[in-house]
């Protein structure tokens, strides 16, 4: 009992030191430090933490193509065209431009996930909304909101599905069974709801004119779109036959790479590149397999079996909803490990547990909607208005987050149940 005990003190001790922060301390140093007490405890070997992490090499490879991919994507003025062709589009009326941004939000959330939404297009739709003198907070919203609510409309969409999806198989076309509609729904009401929460400060005119879309070089900026196009067909070609995305993401950003190395400024590159990220990830993996050898994920998921009873409709709800709240606790990645190792030792049938899965990703890919703490693309996305100045009170962010999370994870879950 004491051992169970000390064990589920480092898996806390590790999720608190990673959202409270204190004296500084890394998120990566924090689930290092948690990996390594796991291992001095003796909850595994070493043997088979490497086993561990090996095991994940689809995830890992992803994740560098897809920061690569994007940073490079940025460095050839892409997403700062999509913005002012956006600004273009509205025809000077600002809520038109608040629809269109939305929806190139949501066109990178699908094919470069919802880091890259938050962490490359909220400076740009800054730039450009400052530029306008329109009103900043509705359209800086707008870019972490579907940068989470979009995030499940294709496996690549963000990281934590790529994960999922390497636990349990399934195809795209699973997954679009179970997450289609509900990622229409829930991009649909999100944008809507928006449009009319801040229908006074849409109001607003601008001058379209005002804005000159000239890359600087043009034949790089057009051949990184083509490869761009290249990499995002590839994405639903590799999703759907089956083939590990990450070699999709590996090529393109070694394409991207070969097209653009005379361009490149290659501090900034390597600076855009995240490498704590996978500390980071690395050590939370050894931390839930941990955890998952003495048996408490397995009581976890045949928990929440037993609480939803015999009818799936209950436990469809409890896995989204309850991830959902998991994720404002502990963070969506973390507490998506949790549901993923519960669900994988639960007793349950095939169907039954392809639902919970599907359930389990829509709230952990909704659920940061909630709070500032769900999810990495959410704390980015505050980390860059604090830089300029902006200040976000966690009330401010949950009243809107009330308004849209609850409606569209019971409403997704509800369309997943009706696929059983």
């Amino acid at each position: 009992m004491l051992r169970v005990a000390f064990a589920a003190l480092i898996f806390f001790a590790t999720l608190a030191v990673i959202m409270i922060r204190p004296y500084r301390v890394p998120e990566a140093g924090a689930a290092v430090g948690g990996a390594l007490l796991m291992l001095l405890g003796g909850y595994l070997k070493p043997v088979e933490a490497l086993a561990v992490l090996v095991r994940e090499w689809n995830i890992y490879g992803f994740l560098l193509g897809l920061m690569a991919i994007s940073a490079l994507a940025d460095q050839a003025g892409i997403f700062e065209a999509l913005a002012l062709h956006a600004g273009r589009w509205g025809r000077g009326d600002a809520r038109a431009l608040y629809v269109a941004l939305f929806l190139i939000g949501v066109f990178i959330t699908a094919f470069l996930s919802n880091d890259a939404t938050a962490l490359i297009l909220t400076p740009v739709v800054y730039a450009l909304v400052t530029r306008l003198r329109l009103p900043i907070m509705p359209f800086m919203f707008a870019c972490t909101f579907i940068a989470n609510t979009a995030s499940f409309i294709l496996p690549v969409s963000n990281p934590i599905n790529v994960l999922v999806l390497d636990t349990f198989g399934g195809d795209l076309g699973t997954f679009l069974r179970y997450l289609l509609l509900p990622s229409l729904f829930s991009v649909g009401f999100n944008v809507a709801l928006f449009v009319w929460l801040f229908r006074r400060e849409l109001r607003l005119q601008y001058d379209p004119h005002a804005l000159a879309i000239a890359p600087s070089d043009h034949m790089y900026f057009r051949l990184t779109l083509v490869v761009l196009g290249m990499i995002a067909t590839g994405y639903v070609v590799a999703s759907a036959i089956r083939l590990p995305v990450s070699f999709v993401a590996l090529s393109g950003g070694a394409l991207l790479l070969c097209v653009g190395y005379r361009h490149l400024d290659w501090r900034r590159l390597s600076r855009d590149i995240s490498w704590s990220l996978f500390l980071f990830i690395s050590g939370m993996f050894v931390i839930m397999r941990g955890v998952e050898n003495l048996g408490l994920t397995a009581a976890l998921g045949n928990s929440l079996l037993h609480l939803s009873g015999t009818d799936p409709l209950p436990a469809v709800l409890l896995a989204a909803g309850g991830t959902a709240l998991g994720a404002n606790l502990i963070n969506n990645f973390p507490m998506a490990l949790v549901i993923i190792s519960a669900l994988r030792t639960a007793s349950t049938t095939v169907e039954s547990q392809e639902a919970l899965v599907y359930a389990s990703v829509l709230g952990a890919d909704l659920g940061p909607n909630l709070t500032t703490v769900g999810s990495l693309a959410t704390m980015l996305w505050l980390l860059i208005l604090r830089r300029r100045g902006l200040e976000i009170s966690t009330l401010e962010y949950l009243k809107l987050g009330v308004t849209t999370v609850p409606v569209m994870v019971v409403v997704g879950a509800l369309l997943i149940w009706l696929q059983i």
